[in-house]
């Protein structure tokens, strides 16, 4: 059964993506931003919106809250600030990262695989997770998030595109409407089940991924870029460091979730129709 109100704890872009589709079933919406700037997409929905941190908080009364405030060397924000009022919640939802299994090879990675977090992000993505498990939470970890305004579509389409290429290397990746259906699913049911990879049936590479926009939008794909020829950002380096497979296995069996993208290639469809659209 779905809750009567989501609290949102940070009005990003899946959460924007989740309270919209249930608004269409009647659940009241509401949550936080950390600025009067961010607040403003939100509240043109007609959801309300505190600023966080900032504002004196109460969450309502058993609502489901979605957790996707990024967390600091000392794990979630969220977590330390409400503990004392979590049992008020009707389910809990922390939005983590597929980061924190760390680099596999090329390998699958399920949610039984041992966590090996590389990066100072990641790592403080696993402290967060330890604390909410404990409270009973649902733990969502995502991999390249992507959607309308969002995709591969709109790197083609930036000035000096283009593709880093590097033999081997595949990521998974999840549409932002998959994201919420699973997340939906999850609130219904409320599964005994804790953790869940959410992404789609086909981990690619990513310059791969770049083709194909480029081939929906009838232009030439980026110039290719060898990787170690690119000269990438210590982050962007990072995010190439690690090569794994994302099983999302799971999430079909004990949420009945079937992703409405199972590839990039589905996904990137409905992301130009979004654009021809508005």
């Amino acid at each position: 059964m779905l809750p009567t109100q989501l609290f949102a704890f940070g009005f990003g872009y899946v959460a924007t993506g989740l309270a919209k589709a249930l608004k269409a079933d009647g659940v009241r919406i509401s949550g936080t931003t950390r600025s009067e700037a961010s607040a403003a997409a939100p509240r043109s929905h007609g959801w309300s919106v505190a600023i966080w941190p900032g504002e004196d908080l109460a969450p309502p009364e058993d609502a489901a809250w979605l957790i996707s405030v990024p967390p600091d060397e000392a794990g979630c924000p969220v977590f330390r600030a409400f503990e004392a009022q979590v049992e008020t919640a009707s389910w809990i939802g922390y939005l983590s990262t597929t980061g924190v299994y760390g680099d596999l090879g090329g390998g699958w990675a399920f949610e039984e695989t041992p966590l090996n977090p590389q990066s100072r992000e990641a790592i403080n993505r696993a402290r967060a997770e330890a604390q909410w498990l404990e409270t009973g939470a649902h733990i969502f970890r995502l991999p390249g998030i992507y959607g309308p305004g969002r995709s591969a579509l709109d790197r083609v389409r930036e000035p000096n595109a283009r593709r880093i290429v590097k033999p081997g290397q595949v990521f998974s990746r999840a549409h932002v409407d998959d994201i919420a259906s699973a997340l939906k699913l999850s609130m219904a049911r409320n599964s005994s089940e804790r953790v869940f990879n959410i992404c789609d049936d086909e981990p690619a590479p990513a310059d791969e991924v770049l083709v194909h926009a480029a081939h929906l939008l009838n232009v030439p794909p980026p110039p290719a870029v060898a990787f170690e020829d690119a000269n990438l950002s210590p982050m962007a380096q990072r995010f190439y460091a690690e090569c794994k497979r994302v099983s999302n296995a799971k999430a079909k069996a004990a949420l009945g979730w079937r992703p409405r993208f199972p590839t990039y290639r589905e996904g990137l469809l409905d992301c130009l129709q979004a654009d021809t659209s508005t």
